[in-house]
């Protein structure tokens, strides 16, 4: 038995369930609903909580980093949508809940739609660093975009009123909340940026409930805001709320007055930071004409100042020897070039075509004669091998034979020609050639040679 089925140890098993349960698509990402209890929130940031309903209840734990940007306090009692995923504990092999997200029950439908919209902006970039703008540390005039009458807009002014009282300040009145808030602010970065008349935008307002903050939270308003030429700086509610805005912005302020405050350098820090540097400078400065003089006083006591006139002597002795050298050399340079100049002209006239002519037409004279005289020979050889083969061919001429008495007998048609006498018959007609003529014959007898 032991050797067919594998014993785990009770480590193996639970990190086996883990991984199980960590695998599983619906486990892995889930939205859960229920009242928190035995809720203990550890030094260490961790909180650790029980959450329930009337029939059941599950372990949960939700880390510091995850924890540290809730928009509220959980407490004892609270009814609440937590977002995670279960998984196993291996120490005590319980399964719990990993809390990543929490949000008060109630207002679930608007948080899920944040996440959907949040997560679409995301993946089309809208939120990337690479295309946010620097804010211009001196801008000439600000925008900004937010209700007339509240707070937000008071404490924008105030701070930058303080930091830069001479920066010009256009305010673009807008609803930023209730239904026709998000048309409004849309409509209101529009005009800012066909006005062209300032260098930075602020849009925000103050503290409210997600409700209240919904405006912020609409995607005419987050791509009106990635679509601005000028650079866009948010500021809705307190540090905790974080919006849709906050995201497709160029800068997020923590508060309307935290905006202020990055929109315009501080006149008093500036004039601070002047005058630090004009210190540093004439620190500077002097540290510098002080070492000039210093330098000025080690040059003087140089032997080169005391006594100018031995190294001006030491320079024109040097000077003529240089002088000689280099007339040396010019001469040694002059002398090899002609001697170089002359060699080269031998070269060219040795080489020269006309020379070249000559000798060859001396050379084709040459040829010419030896070619004639080899001809004249071979001519007169093969005239006199000429003369010999017509004495032979005169000697075997046939009529010079029938000129010493032979004859040619032929038939009577004088086709073929008589060489016995089995050749014709009695009465037969032949003709015989001789020397100087022709015989017609007619034979009469016929006697063979015994």
């Amino acid at each position: 038995m032991a050797d067919r089925t594998r014993i785990f140890s009770i480590k193996e098993i639970n990190r086996y369930i883990g991984m199980k349960l960590e695998s599983d698509e619906l486990l892995n990402d889930i939205w859960l609903r229920g009242e928190i209890s035995n809720f203990t929130h550890h030094s260490s940031g961790h909180m650790y909580f029980t959450l329930k309903d009337k029939d059941s209840r599950l372990k949960c734990i939700m880390f510091a980093s995850h924890n540290q940007r809730l928009p509220f306090i959980p407490k004892e009692g609270a009814k609440v949508m937590a977002r995670g995923n279960i998984s196993v504990y291996e120490r005590d092999g319980n399964y719990q809940f990993y809390c990543t997200a929490m949000q008060p029950d109630g207002i679930g439908s608007l948080y899920l739609a944040y996440e959907q919209l949040k997560r679409k902006l995301q993946d089309e970039g809208l939120f990337d660093a690479a295309r946010k703008r620097s804010i211009p540390p001196f801008p000439k005039a600000i925008g900004v975009i937010t209700s007339a009458t509240g707070a937000a807009v008071r404490d924008i002014l105030i701070t930058l009123q303080r930091r830069h009282p001479s920066v010009p300040v256009l305010l673009f009145p807008v609803l930023v909340q209730g239904t026709g808030a998000a048309p409004s602010i849309v409509k209101a970065i529009e005009a800012m940026n066909r006005l062209g008349e300032v260098d930075v935008l602020i849009i925000g307002r103050g503290g409210g409930s997600l409700e209240e903050l919904w405006a912020f939270n609409e995607e005419a308003v987050a791509r009106s805001i990635a679509g601005s030429a000028i650079p866009v700086i948010s500021a809705v509610g307190h540090e905790t709320d974080f919006t849709i805005a906050d995201f497709a912005a160029d800068l997020r302020a923590a508060t309307p007055t935290a905006a202020a405050e990055l929109a315009v350098t501080s006149v008093q820090e500036v004039k601070s930071k002047l005058a630090q540097m004009e210190s540093r400078l004439v620190q500077m400065l002097r540290m510098t004409v002080q070492n000039r003089k210093e330098r000025l006083v080690r040059l003087r006591r140089s032997p080169v100042f005391l006594n100018p006139r031995k190294y001006v002597l030491q320079h024109a002795e040097r000077l003529d020897v240089l002088q000689d050298r280099l007339q040396f050399r010019a001469l040694r340079a002059a002398e090899r070039s002609r001697e170089r100049f002359g060699n080269l002209n031998t070269t060219l006239l040795r080489m020269h075509p006309g020379a070249k002519v000559n000798q060859a037409s001396k050379q084709l004279q040459q040829i010419s004669a030896r070619l004639e005289a080899a001809m004249s020979g071979s001519l007169k050889e093969r005239r006199t091998e000429l003369l010999a083969s017509m004495r032979q061919l005169d000697a075997l001429s046939p009529l010079k034979v029938m000129s010493r008495g032979y004859s040619l007998v032929y038939d009577e048609q004088e086709k073929k020609l008589v060489k016995s006498v089995a050749d014709v018959q009695l009465g037969d007609v032949v003709k015989v050639k001789v020397a100087d003529g022709q015989l017609e014959c007619q034979v009469w007898g016929l006697k063979g040679e015994a």
